[in-house]
């Protein structure tokens, strides 16, 4: 019997990588996200099911519950982004309150809503995987102290997790291109500074984020749990 896995964000970029990856692995993927047409159109390349809704909304989350899979063997929380690049204004207190909220919603609120509301759902020796950030560790404003706080969830709900079999592990991106992420605001010269620190010195792609998450999706990734796996080409040494 294939697995049943969940990609929250799957649309596009790493989200969309994560599941063709999962695809390949014989597993039997739902995809989610926002955008509807974009989820479809996802979907149908990937030979997947379409589930649409706003993973950082709890009433969306509720109301979207029934249309997902009674049993899950793989959670994959790749909903979120780095929503300061959404925000126009200043630096004033009402402003760096809208920034902590959009952002913590955006990450945190999204991978804690979905798991919170599957977890009844989740198989015995299940997989949660959530994607995190290296701006978790290295800081990014309002992006990296979510990233940050989405770690120290994920070390409890690993926590309250485990005696059930279920792993709980989180997979930190650097720099990846060819994803939606920097809405068109990420300079040449940044990118090139950003591969100038790498150790490898080359930018990453989704791919590279999705080959980890799938090995840590698989049965054989069983004693991995409540950890923090970079993918950075040695931009950050975790």
């Amino acid at each position: 019997m294939k697995r049943e896995a969940v990609v929250t964000g799957g649309g596009t970029g790493i989200g969309y990588a994560i599941a063709a990856a999962l695809v390949r692995a014989g597993e039997k993927v739902t995809i989610t996200g926002r955008r509807e047409d974009v989820l479809a159109e996802a979907a149908t390349l990937l030979g997947a099911r379409a589930v649409s809704f706003d993973a950082s909304d709890p009433e969306a989350v509720e109301a979207a519950r029934d249309q997902l899979p009674e049993r899950i063997d793989v959670l994959v929380n790749n909903a979120g982004g780095n929503t300061d690049f959404l925000l126009e204004g200043g630096r004033d207190l009402k402003a760096l309150d809208a920034a902590w909220t959009a952002n913590l919603r955006a990450n945190l609120f999204s991978a804690a809503l979905v798991t919170t509301a599957l977890k009844e759902r989740l198989a015995d020796n299940g997989r949660i995987v959530t994607i995190g950030s290296i701006a978790g560790r290295t800081g990014a404003e309002s992006y990296g102290w979510a990233k940050a706080a989405v770690e120290v969830w994920n070390t409890e709900t690993a926590r309250q997790f485990g005696t059930r079999g279920i792993t709980a592990n989180i997979v930190a991106p650097g720099l990846i291109v060819d994803t939606e992420f920097f809405r068109g605001k990420l300079s040449a010269e940044r990118q090139e500074r950003l591969v100038e620190n790498t150790m490898t010195k080359r930018a990453g792609k989704p791919e590279d984020v999705a080959e980890v998450v799938r090995f840590l999706a698989s049965p054989e990734a069983g004693h991995v749990t409540g950890q923090v796996v970079h993918v950075n080409g040695g931009a950050y040494v975790g």
